[in-house]
């Protein structure tokens, strides 16, 4: 499974970089205003997804903010240009929908984000989307199961054979993780404190503390 951090916070994607696990990054709205990137300030936008393709490898999802057809496909222009490694973000709506279909068609990757049902999940890969983006944690919120969404997902394109990336998305906590990890997600974009999570265990802990205490014996 691809670990892609969730995240438009520079020192969190380098740290995630330097981990040696990184496969690429997700980005939003939601995630640049929290850095203090104004959406409306395009060049600010552009130069800040620049800077993240200068520090990762793989593919960053970079999001549309239009709602109708011909706003996507003009910015979504925009973002595919700026670098090879952008995967333009679509949300799952009729109009991302077809956008997707466009976008594929010419060879452009996209990330199909807001799905929350199979049948979404389901246009999403008829349409050629790279990546479909259930959202994990935002359906326990309402007491539904977001895993078992991901596992369902999985399971359809598998019978059908669709080549789109399942990217676990929401991802609360370490647990979710392991749970998108046993469900068959092809990728799980995570907040940094959820990657790290997956490090900690009390007996690596208590082990390394029993270690160094019986070298010290032994070396003073």
């Amino acid at each position: 499974m691809k670990f892609f951090i969730d995240t438009a916070n520079l020192e969190q994607i380098r740290e995630a970089q330097d981990l040696g696990v990184l496969d690429g990054v997700t980005t939003n709205p939601s995630l640049m205003a929290k850095e203090g990137i104004k959406i409306k300030g395009e060049d600010n936008i552009k130069k800040h997804y620049l800077e993240i393709c200068e520090i990762v490898d793989g593919d960053v999802s970079a999001e549309v903010i239009a709602t109708d057809f011909d706003g996507m496909v003009c910015e979504g222009e925009e973002l595919a240009a700026l670098h090879p490694q952008i995967t333009v973000k679509f949300p799952c709506t009729k109009e991302g929908i077809k956008a997707v279909k466009y976008f594929s068609e010419k060879g452009i990757k996209t990330n199909c984000t807001l799905v929350f049902s199979v049948g979404q999940a389901l246009l999403a890969a008829k349409a050629g989307a790279t990546y479909v983006s259930p959202f994990v944690g935002r359906l326990d919120d309402i007491a539904s199961d977001g895993i078992a969404l991901v596992k369902a997902i999985v399971d359809v394109y598998g019978y059908y054979g669709y080549a789109t990336q399942v990217l676990a998305a929401s991802i609360r906590h370490t647990q979710h993780i392991i749970q998108c990890l046993e469900a068959g997600a092809d990728v799980a974009t995570c907040p940094l404190s959820a990657i790290l999570g997956l490090l900690k265990h009390p007996l690596t802990d208590s082990g390394l503390a029993t270690f160094l205490a019986d070298y010290k014996k032994v070396n003073g």
